[in-house]
């Protein structure tokens, strides 16, 4: 799909603001072409901001021992979102990725490192109606002419 597609707005994060199960799908080991993956369960909660032009989500993946937050923000100029993780683990604010939406597809790419090798990042995000979005985060080691998907969420929202 053409990235110039894609684009950025205020809201565009706001169908997250609430509460949600995450069900979570990683690969054990990447870049070898493993196809075992490990399942767990997480819980998030999500905020918009500055009249959606940021948003602020915090997710604890329990079983695993580990809790992240992101934060994304929107570059009105570019009409581009720029989005950061934070794990508990290291604390790093992690470099992001860009992009922006085309319906009710997200697609977000940037340039990071993997256990040391440079790696593409690519992020797709789908919206699925009040109740449901995923998200699936995949990595090229080739420059983006292949990928490898390795965490997949389902999010499911909660109600109060």
């Amino acid at each position: 799909m053409d990235h110039k597609l894609f684009v950025g707005q205020a809201g565009d994060f706001d169908f997250l603001v609430g509460h949600w199960r995450v069900h979570n799908r990683r690969l054990r080991q990447r870049h070898v072409g493993s196809q075992d993956w490990i399942t767990f369960e997480g819980l998030q909660q999500a905020w918009s901001h500055l009249g959606g032009r940021v948003s602020v989500d915090e997710v604890h993946f329990e079983s695993q021992g580990f809790s992240g937050c992101t934060v994304r923000t929107l570059d009105l100029a570019r009409r581009q979102w720029a989005i950061h993780w934070i794990n508990s683990r290291s604390g790093r604010l992690e470099p992001p990725v860009h992009g922006g939406w085309h319906g009710d597809r997200g697609e977000f790419h940037g340039e990071d490192q993997d256990e040391g090798r440079p790696v593409k990042v690519r992020f797709i995000w789908l919206r699925q109606g009040l109740g449901a979005a995923s998200w699936e985060q995949a990595f090229s080691t080739d420059g983006g002419r292949h990928w490898e998907t390795n965490w997949v969420m389902r999010f499911e929202r909660l109600h109060a």
